[in-house]
């Protein structure tokens, strides 16, 4: 009876944490994030430092947006399957909700002064948003030099191909990274089965 009522507790705490984190996350996942790791790895240390890492990285490479992604993993590694289904609800909830108003009153509601003034300034946060999960992430980063390497290649690609406005998906990197990091691995497993051989 206990573990019953401790489970429904945490599957409330998660039902909340995510339905104030979706309220206030402008720009998408990628701003979610660093709202993620404060609450998650710093607050309530739910997860590792590497594992949130790892949890950005599985749920930006599956399929479907990075925020409910993350969501799932979270609720679904706090609390099972109801934890994932509660807490994927409660990061949508609040979109859905704000989209659906707008939608009823969208001409109205972007010829008002206010709601473009508002908007001119969640853009600057959500850029600060998505800059400071990027530098988070990467101080957190485990410093080898394949990481290094791919980081460094990254950065100059997308700095390259936007100064010559090359058409480059970010779903091109993404899977680039992914082969070239499975690649290493194989190399490295075939590697210690020739050593483990010749001893």
């Amino acid at each position: 009876m206990k573990d019953k009522s401790e489970s429904k507790g945490i599957i409330l705490k998660l039902f909340i944490v995510f339905l104030k984190t979706g309220a206030f996350t402008f720009g998408g996942g990628y701003a979610m994030i660093a709202l993620l790791e404060n609450e998650f790895v710093d607050k309530r240390g739910i997860l590792s430092k590497e594992e949130f890492l790892d949890m950005t990285a599985i749920a930006e490479s599956t399929p479907g947006p990075v925020a409910i992604n993350s969501a799932t993993y979270i609720g679904y590694k706090t609390a099972g399957f109801f934890g994932a289904l509660f807490s994927t609800v409660a990061v949508c909830i609040p979109s859905f909700v704000v989209m659906y108003i707008i939608s009823l009153f969208l001409d109205k509601f972007l010829s008002l002064t206010y709601v473009r003034y508002a908007f001119a300034g969640i853009q600057v946060c959500v850029v600060y948003l998505v800059l400071s999960a990027g530098i988070k992430m990467l101080k957190n980063m485990q410093k080898t030099v394949f990481s290094v390497i791919i980081t460094a290649s990254v950065f100059v690609a997308l700095t390259a191909f936007s100064v010559f406005s090359v058409k480059f998906s970010t779903v091109f990197y993404i899977l680039i990274c992914g082969f070239i990091g499975v690649f290493i691995y194989l190399i490295k497993l075939l590697e210690n089965k020739y050593k483990g051989r010749q001893a």
